[in-house]
C-alpha cells in the first residue's frame, strides 16, 4: 500500500492527534504482530468495550489483517459518535510509526 493511498488517507494527521491504534483481530492474529502500543479488541467484543473506549476520549484508527473487519469497527464506533478512521491492514498502520 502506498502512504498516499486515498482510503488510508489522514492516519499521520490522527497519529499527529494522539489517535489510538486499534487492532480488531482474533488472539492469535494479534500475538502473531501487532503496532507497537495498539489497543486489542476482537472486533466481536467492541460493542462491549464501547465506553472503555469512550473514556479515552482519544480519536481512533482501526487495523486488523486486510481491513475489512477495521471497516466494520470504524462503521460501529461512527454509530456511536467516535472520531475514527480505517487504517486497514496493521502493516499499513504500523509503516507510519
Amino acid at each position: 500500500m502506498s502512504k498516499d493511498n486515498s482510503e488510508f488517507k489522514g492516519i499521520q494527521e490522527y497519529l499527529d492527534k494522539g489517535a489510538i491504534i486499534l487492532d480488531v483481530r482474533t488472539e492469535a492474529e494479534y500475538s502473531e504482530g501487532h503496532v507497537k502500543n495498539s489497543l486489542h479488541i476482537v472486533l466481536d467484543e467492541l460493542e462491549y468495550e464501547i465506553d472503555q473506549l469512550k473514556a479515552l476520549q482519544k480519536p481512533i484508527i482501526t487495523c486488523c489483517r486486510s481491513g475489512a473487519r477495521s471497516e466494520r469497527a470504524k462503521d460501529i464506533l461512527l454509530d456511536e459518535d467516535f472520531e475514527v478512521i480505517n487504517g486497514g491492514p496493521w502493516q499499513n498502520v504500523e509503516s507510519y510509526i
